[in-house]
């Protein structure tokens, strides 16, 4: 099967077999690296990173992954671009698509994204945007085949604020893998309705199941996989912090909430995470709002530390599959190998 030319803009727009396809890429080209054998199937050819938003995983992972494949990558920062200022976003992919053989994005505006898909005449990559996060999951779902060796049937309980980009792309993903997706967050926090049915249609054909719930324990129940994700996203003002730790306290992860999931269940973070006073943003928190909730006052928001530092936790085996699972996107899209 060859993915040549492809963009990678939601996981809605690939197949489950696409996505198992790029996922069995990535655990190759993991054993590849680990193994030290090279593979710079794309020498000569260059690729664009746009960031409105700074990420540590999202840009080394594609650097890496780019020099790894033999490519050249440029780094264009959120000061570094004209792009929707002085330029229009059609016109910054009509040139950028001239100069690079593939553009990633990780912005705000998914509309952004799909806009330069359109226009750039080479290959779009979406490396995050307030509506989706598609190259997270694949990592996650590499993450969760590595350690039970299959995704079908997994069941997956996903824990916050369930309408944001982890909450949108897990959802389709786990849809599409045939997985038993669970969200459990206040009513208010839940999807839009329209992505939730097209879901439903997708889980439909392919054995998965999706649903909600108020009760964090019920969502734990039997679950292979507790994820968790910042309750407030880079971008949101302070204003929101009071109400939506509030809101989230309940569905925090803690080892009394991750004790009622399978014994050998998982825990997952797509990072960066709040569990200690140890951040600008964790000391502020605290500070601010520690009366709220006594393990807040800790800087511990979305996840305890003593759950993120267990042996259950797998956060930093995701964050390492950032890099192979975007570095198979890139080969696969630019045509450097089948899959």
């Amino acid at each position: 099967m060859t993915l040549k030319g492809r963009h990678l803009i939601t996981l809605l727009d690939w197949t489950p077999e696409e996505i198992d396809r790029l996922i069995g890429l990535s655990i190759d080209l993991k054993k590849e690296k680990k193994e030290g054998k090279p593979h710079k199937a794309l020498p000569g050819k260059n690729v664009v990173l746009l960031f409105q938003k700074d990420s540590t995983r999202t840009r080394s992972a594609f650097e890496v992954g780019a020099f790894d494949l033999g490519m050249g990558a440029t780094y264009v920062g959120p000061s570094g671009s004209q792009m929707g200022k002085k330029e229009s976003v059609k016109d910054t992919a009509r040139v950028l698509g001239r100069m690079y053989d593939g553009i990633e994005f990780r912005g705000y505006r998914q509309a952004d994204v799909e806009t330069l898909a359109e226009h750039a005449g080479v290959p779009v990559w979406n490396g995050l945007t307030d509506t989706y996060h598609p190259t997270q999951i694949l990592a996650d779902f590499m993450t969760v085949k590595e350690r039970f060796g299959h995704l079908e049937g997994i069941r997956f309980a996903y824990f916050g604020d369930a309408r944001n980009n982890m909450g949108n792309s897990l959802m389709i993903g786990a849809a599409k893998m045939g997985m038993h997706f669970v969200a459990a967050a206040p009513k208010a926090l839940w999807p839009n309705e329209e992505l939730v049915n097209t879901c439903q249609k997708v889980a439909q054909e392919t054995g998965a199941t999706v649903s909600f719930t108020e009760d964090a324990k019920e969502a734990a129940r039997n679950a292979h996989v507790i994820y968790t994700d910042v309750w407030v996203s880079m971008g949101e003002p302070k204003e929101v912090w009071a109400d939506r730790i509030r809101a989230l306290v309940p569905y925090q992860v803690t080892e009394d909430l991750m004790d009622v999931a399978r014994e050998d269940a998982i825990f997952m973070h797509c990072l960066p995470a709040f569990h200690g006073k140890d951040t600008e943003i964790g000391a502020e928190v605290a500070a601010s709002f520690g009366d709220i909730h006594p393990e807040v006052a800790g800087g511990e928001l979305e996840v305890t530390d003593a759950v993120i530092e267990s042996g259950k936790s797998v956060v930093f085996d995701e964050a390492e599959n950032r890099m192979h699972t975007i570095k198979a996107v890139m080969l696969a899209t630019l045509g450097g190998r089948d899959v």
